[in-house]
C-alpha cells in the first residue's frame, strides 16, 4: 500500500489531496492515483502534481 500526496487544480485553485492506494510498486501507485482523480474529479494528468509517494504497512493504513 502507498500513500500519495499532492495537489490538483479545480477551476482557479489548487486543492491538496492524500490518497492511499494498493499497488505493486511506486510507479503503479502514481498511475492509480492519476486514474482515480481523473475519474472522480475529471482532472487531466497535467493538472495533478504529485509531491510524495511513501510505502505504508497495512497496520498504518488501518490506524489512520
Amino acid at each position: 500500500m502507498y500513500r500519495v500526496k499532492g495537489f490538483f487544480k479545480i477551476g482557479n485553485e489548487w486543492k491538496k489531496f492524500t490518497k492511499v492506494v494498493s499497488a505493486h510498486n511506486e510507479k503503479f501507485a502514481v498511475e492509480k492515483t492519476y486514474s482515480i482523480l481523473g475519474s472522480n474529479h475529471k482532472v487531466k494528468r497535467n493538472l495533478i502534481k504529485i509531491e510524495e509517494v511513501e510505502e505504508i504497512s497495512e497496520s498504518e493504513f488501518k490506524a489512520s
